[in-house]
């Protein structure tokens, strides 16, 4: 379990970091910038639930908490030892966005961010777990990554997605080709 008696340490006052296993890095290392990534979308997955109701608020409660799992994951190099990502967590995001996309109707054309407040923020969210996406995937070319980290963030975005339509309620704000022309 996780104790923290103090927040300021001063060791990241020269520019680098500890990792889960103890490991000192360049604060600006692939990846702590994944870390930063993860802790983006998550603290903008926390916006998004001021705006959504109890089935909502709960199903994005647990995204948050994988969230820091993920985040466990990315702090602790290699493959043994930590808490990781696991594809059951995958799972249930998938098992949720397709309940989600089961009552939206078929889209016809690419979909605006925003809409409602609370589609708008998932919209928000969306793009924050897309680059956390791309900053693992880029972490994942260098160094050894658990896949399950790349496959929730990609499940986590498309959640997102379906869920930003759900929220909307059926009135999406859809994109016209050229309509500004």
């Amino acid at each position: 379990m996780v104790k923290l008696d103090v927040i300021t340490t001063r060791g990241g006052d020269r520019g680098e970091t500890s990792l889960g296993n103890g490991e000192r890095v360049p604060k600006d290392a692939p990846r702590i910038e994944a870390l930063g990534a993860v802790d983006e979308a998550n603290t903008a997955i926390g916006l998004l639930r001021l705006h959504t109701a109890q089935e909502e608020d709960a199903m994005l409660g647990r995204i948050q908490n994988d969230l820091f799992d993920l985040g466990a994951d990315l702090s602790v190099p290699g493959e043994e030892g930590g808490l990781r990502v696991t594809a059951e967590q995958c799972l249930r995001l998938e098992r949720e966005l397709q309940s989600m996309n089961e009552g939206l109707p078929p889209l016809r054309s690419f979909i605006l961010p925003g809409g409602t407040p609370a589609a708008a923020h998932a919209h928000l969210a969306r793009t924050l777990a897309r680059r956390a996406e791309r900053a693992v995937v880029a972490l994942a070319a260098a160094e050894t990554v658990n896949g399950d980290a790349v496959r929730y963030l990609n499940r986590l975005s498309d959640h997102l997605f379906v869920l930003a339509r759900s929220l909307n309620t059926g009135q999406d704000v859809l994109w016209e080709p050229g309509a500004t022309r």
